[in-house]
This record gives C-alpha cells, sequence and structure tokens, in this order.
C-alpha cells in the first residue's frame, strides 16, 4: 500500500464544533501536546527514540499518533503484538517495528512476514527464529522485574547460539524507576553484566523507559523508549521534566432532578445526601472505561468550577451533584482535563481513586469517539 492511499496519511476525526455537536460523551486527543511531549524526550536524553504504541497507542488512536511522530524520524515503534505491527506496515510505515512481549512460537512466522523485531530470550525461540531465516531481533534481559527475558545471570548459557545468531539489540526494563533510585543502579549493574557476558557487544544497548528517561539528564544507553510521557502521564515525583496534557474527556448532562436530604443515589445506596441536592445524569460509565472504582472519588468541571461525582459508576451514567452550579440538559462536563482554570488530571484523578493512571488511560477504549486536536501551539 502506497502511503498516498494510506489510511495513515487520511484525516482523524476533526475536533470541531460540528464533530461534537451529536455526541453524548467523548475523548479529545491534543495531538500537538504528543509531538511536543516527543520533542521535549528527544531534548532531554539526547538519544534515538522508540515510542511505545502499543495497545492502540494506549488506546488514543494509534494511527493519529503514528502521523504526528513520524515527521520526528524516531528509530523504531514499539509493540506488544503482531497485529499491531502488520496495522503500521498496513498503514505504509517501513521504519523499525519492535515486539516488547514474548512471541508463541506461531506468531514469529507472522513477526517474520511483515519484517517485524522480536523479543528473544530463550534458546528454543532463537533457534525458532533463526529456522524461519533470522534477521533483526533484540535479546530481553531480566533484571528484576520478573516478568520475561533471560535472567541476567544466565547469559553465558546462551553463547553459542548467540555467536551464530548475535542480536541486533539488547535491553532490559526497570520496575520501579519512578519511585527507587537504588533499585534502578541495581538493575543497571545487573544489565551491565548480562552484556558483558555477551560474546559481541550489539548495535544497540537500552533500558530507559519514560519514567527513568524523566528522571534523569543523560542516559549511559543507547536509545529511550517512552510511551506514558508522550500521553500525558507523570514520570513521578523525581521527575526532572513533565510532559503535557494529552487527553480530555468530556460527557453531556442527560437529566436533572432534585433529591432531599436523606435520599441515596445509584447502586448499593453508597452516597446519601447531607441536604436537598440537584443531581445530575451524566452519559459517561464503565461501558466507556470510567471506571467503578471512580465512584464517590472523582469530580467533574462544569462551567469552570468542580462538583463531586456522587454514587456508583454506572454502565452507561454517573450521577454528579450540581447544586451550587448552574445546569442544563445537554451542557457538557468535564471528567477528566481542563475547563476554565479548573484541571482534573490523570494522574490526579486516578490516584484519588487508588487506581493506575495506566489503567484509566488504556480502559478508556470502548465506545467513546476520538476527537483529535491540531495547531496549537
Amino acid at each position: 500500500m502506497s502511503r498516498e492511499s494510506s489510511p495513515l496519511v487520511s484525516e482523524a476525526p476533526p475536533l470541531t464544533a460540528e464533530a461534537v455537536a451529536p455526541l453524548r460523551a467523548w475523548i479529545e486527543v491534543d495531538l500537538d501536546a504528543v509531538r511536543r511531549n516527543a520533542e521535549r524526550v528527544a531534548a532531554h536524553s539526547g538519544l534515538p527514540m522508540i515510542p511505545m504504541v502499543k495497545g492502540d497507542a494506549y488506546a488514543l488512536g494509534v494511527l493519529p499518533i503514528v502521523r504526528v511522530l513520524e515527521p520526528l524520524a524516531p528509530y523504531a515503534y514499539g509493540v506488544s503484538v503482531p497485529a499491531e505491527g502488520e496495522e503500521l506496515r498496513a498503514a505504509g510505515i517501513s521504519r523499525k517495528i519492535i515486539l516488547y512481549t514474548p512471541s508463541l512460537p506461531q506468531e514469529l512466522a507472522r513477526a517474520k512476514g511483515a519484517q517485524l523485531t522480536p523479543s528473544l530470550s530463550s534458546a528454543e525461540q532463537i533457534a525458532a527464529w533463526a529456522a524461519l531465516g533470522g534477521g533483526s531481533w533484540h535479546l530481553v534481559i531480566d533484571t528484576g522485574m520478573h516478568r520475561e527475558g533471560i535472567a541476567w545471570d544466565a547469559v553465558a548459557s546462551l553463547r553459542a547460539l548467540l555467536e551464530s545468531h548475535p542480536p541486533t539489540g539488547v535491553y532490559t526494563h526497570f520496575h520501579s524507576a519512578d519511585a527507587d533510585a537504588e533499585s534502578i543502579a541495581q538493575q543497571e549493574a545487573r544489565f551491565a553484566q548480562a552484556v558483558a557476558a555477551l560474546p559481541a557487544r550489539p548495535a544497540l544497548v537500552y533500558a530507559d523507559n519514560s519514567p527513568a528517561m524523566a528522571r534523569r539528564a543523560r542516559s549511559p544507553f543507547g536509545a529511550t523508549r517512552p510511551g506514558a510521557f508522550l500521553y500525558g502521564l507523570s514520570g513521578g515525583a523525581h521527575a526532572a521534566i513533565h510532559p503535557e496534557p494529552v487527553v480530555q474527556v468530556r460527557a453531556r448532562i442527560l437529566e436533572l432532578r432534585w433529591i432531599e436530604a436523606g435520599e441515596t443515589v445509584s447502586y448499593g445506596a453508597t452516597w446519601r445526601a447531607s441536604r436537598r441536592t440537584r443531581v445530575a445524569t451524566v452519559a459517561i460509565g464503565h461501558a466507556d472505561g470510567w471506571r467503578r472504582a471512580l465512584s464517590n472519588w472523582s469530580d467533574g468541571l462544569l462551567h469552570g468550577r468542580r462538583v463531586p461525582m456522587i454514587g456508583a459508576v454506572t454502565m452507561d451514567m454517573t450521577l454528579a451533584d450540581v447544586t451550587e452550579v448552574e445546569a442544563q440538559v445537554g451542557e457538557v462536563m468535564t471528567v477528566l482535563g481542563t475547563d476554565g482554570a479548573e484541571s482534573l488530571t490523570l494522574d490526579g484523578v486516578a490516584t484519588r481513586a487508588g487506581l493506575s493512571p495506566y489503567e484509566l488511560l488504556n480502559g478508556l477504549r470502548s465506545r467513546l469517539p476520538h476527537l483529535y486536536r491540531r495547531g496549537h501551539a
């Protein structure tokens, strides 16, 4: 497929008044903020960049995201499964695409067919890749995450195989880079030992994920692997740089009613009115990815003012206390993002409800239309 006819170069649904008018709820994605976050990563790290676009670019829409990153000439893109790489190839992407989860035996042929770079870590995987004709692959080292890869102190067991089928890259993954400098140092020492045990040093040796990149000025490695930072998630309390917000979630008021003091709302009657209260029914629920864990914890923004979201989040609707704010059916409430001088950040909303911001962001994928903003400085 040529780039001229590729869906990659077609326009994503734009954020316009006409696009928003018929919608009950939607996600707004600021593509220019994604680009600026990527430029910030490149300037801060000084390293080639491998943007992680797995999981449909963290549920934000992989093709619009990749389109805005392509002019920055990243070293490669990171995906999880062959189907994600195949989608990028079909869209006209020719640069390297790396698979960052272990491949099942039957998936290696698909990876080969789409010219993907698999992550391998066992003799069986390496031999199976070689039997398909080989090609670029990366060795993944387990330095303490204990999720994937060969143990850092067991690399010598693969030496003979690595001599005949050398990897083009080697990497590890930090498990607590947003919180614990001591664990980073330990993992780096283990990684250095593992790399030294290889028959030859691969062309690319790398480790830094978003939190590791954000907390230090320069990395000792050859590339950085940003994911969450690109999409507006903070690198944690120790970060030296922070991203711009990328995502806003908005939903319309469907109904309004008054309830008396002592009455309850929603499933389980988990919220009880302490006064006469005006309740708004808002068009977002857990079928849209608005997690039930947010029940009684989150706020909304209406006319630039905070209002408490009350009661259990239901499948299609969430309730808000709008007693102190003028409200009309059809008006738009922001449940994530900015309205006037007030903001509800991914990190703040998720942390308040005891969720991971990654979990909250990746959950916003079900039926909410995605609209894309461009042209903002």
